[in-house]
C-alpha cells in the first residue's frame, strides 16, 4: 500500500482560492456530488447510451453501478488518494469506472489506448498507480499481456481490471461494474466520505508530442468549474443528445463539455469507439444527436462523406465542435453549408484555458478565428520572446492562468520551471489577438518556421492550400536548410484521381497574393500523413522524415 503526499502538487495560493470561492468559481464540491445531484432529479431519464455494445444506462442506473463499484474499489483495499491507469476504448465501461473512481476519491491517470509500455510504465512509476484499467484485445493488440509486463515492471502496481476475458488473475472490470444491492447505503458512505472540492481528482496527460507526457493535475473545484464554463458557452441543456467519438480521456471530450457536461446537466451521451461517418452518422440519425465533438481531420472526412453521399442523416445535429489543432478557414466555410450545423471552434489545452466561438457569432468570427475565453474570470497574455506583453494584432506567445488553470505539472519541477512563471502558463502555442478578443491561433513555437529570420506560421500556409481542390490533408514542416537555416516543406495526401505538383502550389499561393517567403520550396505526395495518439497531425515525425530524406539525398551526390 502507497502512501502518497501531496508534494508533487502546486496549489494555487491562499489568497487566490479564497477569491475564487467568493466568486462562486469552486463550489467546493466533489464532482460526483454534481452527477448525483442530476440523478435525483431526472433518475429515470437516459443518461449513457453505449454505440457499440447497445448499453443504454438511466441516471439512477449509471449511479448505482458507480456506487458499487466504488465500495467495490474500497472493499479490494484502494484508498482515497490512490492512483490507477486507464488504457480504455470508448464505452460504458469507461465512463462508470471514471465515476467510481471519482466517488471514492481514487485518481484516474487518464491514459489513451494508442499509449504501449514505454508511455505507461512511465506514468505509472511517476504516480505509483496502483491499478490498471485495460481493454482484453483491441484492433488485434493484446493489453493482458501488457499489463503483465507493467506489473513486472512497476513495483507499485497490484491489481489490474480488464475489461473483456480477464486471465493470469487479473480481475473482470464489468463484475466490478455491475450495479449493487443497497443503493442508498452505498450513497451514504460514499456522501460521507467524499473527497474535498481542493483534492485531486484526476491526471490529465499533457498533448505535447515529444518525450514522454506529463500529469496535469485537475481537482474537482477546478475541473467542475472547467465542465460548467464550457458548458455554458456550448448552451448545452437537458435536451442536449451528445455525440462522442474521439478518444474520452482526452480533455476535451471529458469535459468541454463532453461526456461530464451532459451529466451535470441530464442530458444523455452517446459513445462511439470511432468516428467514421458510417457508424457515426447512423447513430447521429438514431438518437437524435444535436452536439458533436471532433479534430479537424475528423470533420473533413465527415465533409467529404456528406457531399459524397447527401445522406438525411445529419438532421438532428445542431452545433459541431471542432477543436485539438486549429481547423483551416476553407475547411470552417464548408461546415454549415455542407453539415447543416454550426461550427464552434474550440482552442484550449488539458492544462487549462479553454476558448471558444459563440453560436451566435458572425461567420467571420466562427469561420476565422478560435474564439474567446470560456470564463471571464481567465487571464490571457500575448508575449514575444522576452516576456513583454504585444499589442492587438501581432502574433505571440499565450500566456493563460485562471480558476481552471493549474498551477504546475505532477511532480515535474523542471518542466514547471519552463512552463509557468508566477502562475501564468506557457503553453507553447502562438496566437494573435484580436481587437474583438478573438484568437487566430498562428501555430505552435515549435511549428514556426524560421526562414532566414523570417517566421512562417505552419498553420497559415496549410489553410491557404487546403483551397486547392482534392486535398484530404497537408502539413507544412520546416526543412533543413544550409544557407537559411529552415525552408518550407509540404506534405500532401491527396483524393482518389488527384493530383498536386510544386508548381500548382506556386501559382495558387502567388494568386492568394502571399509574401513570396512563404511558400513552400519543395512537396512530398504521401499516401497517408502521421497522426498522434489524439488525432493531431505528427508534425514531429515529418520534420524527422524530410531531414532524412535531405540527408539521403545530399549523401547520394556526395
Amino acid at each position: 500500500m502507497t502512501n502518497h503526499s501531496k508534494d508533487g502538487i502546486t496549489a494555487w495560493p491562499e489568497d487566490l482560492a479564497g477569491y475564487y470561492r467568493r466568486q462562486g468559481y469552486w463550489e467546493d464540491l466533489p464532482i460526483g456530488a454534481h452527477v448525483n445531484a442530476t440523478a435525483d432529479r431526472v433518475p429515470d431519464r437516459i443518461a449513457l447510451v453505449d454505440g457499440a455494445d447497445g448499453t443504454r444506462l438511466t441516471y439512477a442506473e449509471l449511479v448505482n453501478r458507480a456506487d458499487a463499484a466504488a465500495e467495490r474499489l474500497l472493499e479490494n483495499g484502494f484508498q482515497r488518494d490512490d492512483r490507477v491507469l486507464f488504457a480504455l476504448p470508448n464505452g460504458w465501461q469507461f465512463v462508470v469506472v471514471t465515476l467510481a473512481c471519482l466517488r471514492a476519491g481514487i485518481i484516474p491517470i487518464m491514459a489513451l489506448p494508442a499509449h504501449r509500455r514505454f508511455e505507461l510504465a512511465f506514468l505509472s512509476n511517476l504516480a505509483e498507480a496502483r491499478g490498471l484499467f485495460v481493454a482484453d484485445t483491441l484492433k488485434g493488440f493484446d493489453y493482458q499481456d501488457l499489463a503483465d509486463e507493467l506489473r513486472d515492471e512497476v513495483p507499485s502496481i497490484e491489481y489490474v481490471y480488464v475489461s473483456g476475458s480477464p486471465r493470469n488473475g487479473n480481475l473482470s472490470l464489468e463484475a466490478l461494474l455491475a450495479p449493487g444491492s443497497e443503493p442508498v447505503r452505498a450513497r451514504t458512505r460514499l456522501d460521507s466520505m467524499a473527497p474535498a472540492g481542493e483534492d485531486p481528482a484526476l491526471f490529465l496527460l499533457s498533448g505535447g508530442t515529444t518525450g514522454v507526457p506529463k500529469l496535469i493535475v485537475r481537482t474537482h473545484n477546478d475541473y467542475a468549474y472547467n465542465v460548467k464554463a464550457c458548458s455554458e458557452i456550448a448552451e448545452i441543456s437537458g435536451n442536449t443528445v451528445t455525440l462522442v467519438s474521439m478518444p474520452v480521456s482526452h480533455n476535451f471530450p471529458l469535459a468541454c463539455p463532453g461526456v461530464l457536461g451532459t451529466l451535470f446537466l441530464g442530458a444523455r451521451t452517446v459513445i462511439l469507439p470511432s468516428a467514421n461517418p458510417k457508424k457515426a452518422f447512423p447513430m447521429i440519425k438514431a438518437e437524435g444527436v444535436t452536439d458533436a465533438a471532433v479534430v479537424p481531420a475528423v470533420a473533413q472526412t465527415w465533409i467529404e462523406f456528406q457531399l459524397e453521399h447527401g445522406t438525411d442523416e445529419l438532421a438532428t445535429l445542431r452545433t459541431l465542435q471542432v477543436g485539438g489543432s486549429r481547423m483551416p478557414d476553407e475547411l470552417a466555410q464548408r461546415v454549415e453549408p455542407v453539415l447543416g450545423c454550426r461550427l464552434q471552434q474550440v482552442f484550449g489545452m488539458a492544462e487549462g484555458l479553454i476558448n471558444m466561438t459563440r453560436l451566435n457569432d458572425n461567420d467571420e468570427v466562427i469561420n476565422k478565428t478560435q474564439g474567446r475565453p470560456v470564463s471571464e474570470a481567465d487571464e490571457v497574455r500575448i508575449v514575444d520572446p522576452l516576456g513583454a506583453d504585444l499589442p492587438n494584432g501581432t502574433p505571440g506567445s499565450i500566456l493563460t492562468r485562471g480558476p481552471y488553470t493549474p498551477r504546475g505539472y505532477y511532480s515535474a519541477p523542471e518542466a514547471n520551471a519552463r512552463a509557468f512563471t508566477d502562475g501564468w502558463y506557457a503553453s507553447g502555442d502562438v496566437v494573435e489577438r484580436r481587437l474583438d478578443g478573438n484568437l487566430i491561433v498562428q501555430g505552435r513555437d515549435k511549428d514556426m518556421i524560421n526562414r532566414g529570420g523570417e517566421k512562417i506560421s505552419a498553420e497559415e500556409i496549410e489553410s491557404l492550400i487546403y483551397q486547392i481542390p482534392g486535398l484530404t490533408m497537408v502539413a507544412a514542416v520546416a526543412m533543413p536548410d544550409q544557407v537559411l537555416g529552415e525552408k518550407v516543406c509540404l506534405y500532401a495526401q491527396t483524393a482518389h484521381g488527384h493530383t498536386l505538383t510544386l508548381d500548382q502550389v506556386r501559382e495558387h499561393l502567388h494568386r492568394t497574393g502571399v509574401a513570396a517567403f512563404k511558400i513552400p520550396e519543395r512537396i512530398e505526395i504521401v499516401d497517408s500523413i502521421p497522426t498522434t495518439k489524439v488525432g493531431k497531425i505528427d508534425k514531429k515525425a515529418l520534420r524527422e522524415d524530410i531531414a532524412t530524406r535531405i540527408r539521403s539525398e545530399q549523401e547520394t551526390q556526395s
